[in-house]
């Protein structure tokens, strides 16, 4: 995870002081489109059923690996072990292989980009980061802050969802095309400096292929914790308004059914936070972020599995798998 922006008035004192950024312009969603209204959604009866249990085993097979930064044992494994699931699901698998720095140091960094229904033009992208954060730099104990974590709910989390959609698509193909994006290098940034944040996302904007234009993305950051609140994301609400309108809509309904527990997904507008989906909207792919960023063990050495739950993981995912199977009202 990266830098947190609230917007208070000492938070804007800081930044006054340590940084001057640009907002990102927004080249989302065209304004013209409407959001779909509250309840206009109708959920389809029979879905595939997405397993809160195997995806917290992926959560947990991963963080096997131990810490999962770029450059150590871990990563190296635990990228081999990514490629080589989604190749088993997925009809095709890439890797963009990329340079990163951090602190001095330069770095050899891959995305991972599994494709379902791959022929469908009308596509989606769903997304999160896979590496982990080098230093444990929040940690309450000094001797730790120079320890990289394990990053169970901040980098594992959202990989293990899509990992269970990879399995679910490959028994059920989605009726339209299904990106899922694994970003690496994203959590190698520092505070006050944003440029080593997100660079996996950066360098899959830079390099998007012009006629590649999925109709929305949705990026799912630590959102394993136990007894998860996903707020509005305040950038995910003012670059792909509709996504997040259209999401909650379907979330509410889903609770309403007893799908999901009714406080996963809250109508509270959460703090802006720069992550991946930034990129993505500069280049046009409107992208919501899914993040409950009220998370104690944010960049310490006990985000541990212990500290995140299978019921979690199962909300998110159930709601990813119902838009995935009943995508029309964002595909008109």
């Amino acid at each position: 995870m990266r830098f947190r922006f609230e917007f208070t008035l000492l938070l804007l004192l800081a930044l006054a002081i340590f940084s001057c950024r640009k907002e990102p312009q927004q080249k989302g969603l065209d304004s013209s489109r409407k959001p779909p209204k509250e309840g206009s959604v109708t959920l389809l009866d029979s879905l595939p059923e997405f397993s809160g249990e195997v995806a917290f085993q992926y959560l947990r097979i991963q963080t096997d690996f131990g810490p999962r930064n770029p450059g150590s044992p871990g990563y190296s494994r635990c990228k081999e072990y990514l490629i080589n699931e989604l190749r088993y699901y997925a009809e095709v698998v890439t890797t963009q292989l990329f340079t990163g720095f951090a602190r001095g140091k330069t770095y050899s960094l891959t995305n991972i980009i599994a494709s379902f229904n791959s022929q469908s033009p009308d596509r989606v992208l769903f997304c999160a980061h896979w590496d982990t954060r080098p230093w444990a730099d929040m940690d309450s104990n000094r001797s730790n802050r120079k320890k990289p974590i394990l990053g169970a709910n901040d980098g594992a989390s959202g990989v293990a969802v899509l990992l269970e959609l990879a399995r679910i698509f490959h028994r059920n193909p989605p009726p339209i095309g299904v990106d899922i994006v694994l970003f690496d290098g994203e959590d190698l940034g520092q505070e006050g400096d944003l440029s080593g944040y997100a660079q996996g996302s950066k360098y899959f904007a830079e390099h998007k292929d012009p006629a590649y234009n999925p109709r929305y993305g949705i990026l799912l950051d630590m959102i394993g914790e136990k007894d998860v609140r996903i707020p509005k994301e305040q950038y995910s609400l003012k670059y792909a308004f509709s996504v997040v309108n259209y999401a909650w809509s379907v979330a509410h309904q889903l609770a309403m059914q007893g799908r999901i527990p009714i406080q996963t997904f809250s109508d509270v507008t959460g703090p802006a936070v720069y992550d991946d989906h930034i990129p993505l909207n500069q280049v046009g792919i409107p992208t919501i972020d899914l993040i409950d960023f009220d998370y104690p063990y944010w960049h310490t050495l006990e985000d541990t599995p212990d500290k995140c739950s299978a019921n979690s993981l199962a909300a998110v995912g159930t709601l990813l798998t119902t838009l995935a199977y009943m995508p029309s009202a964002l595909l008109q």
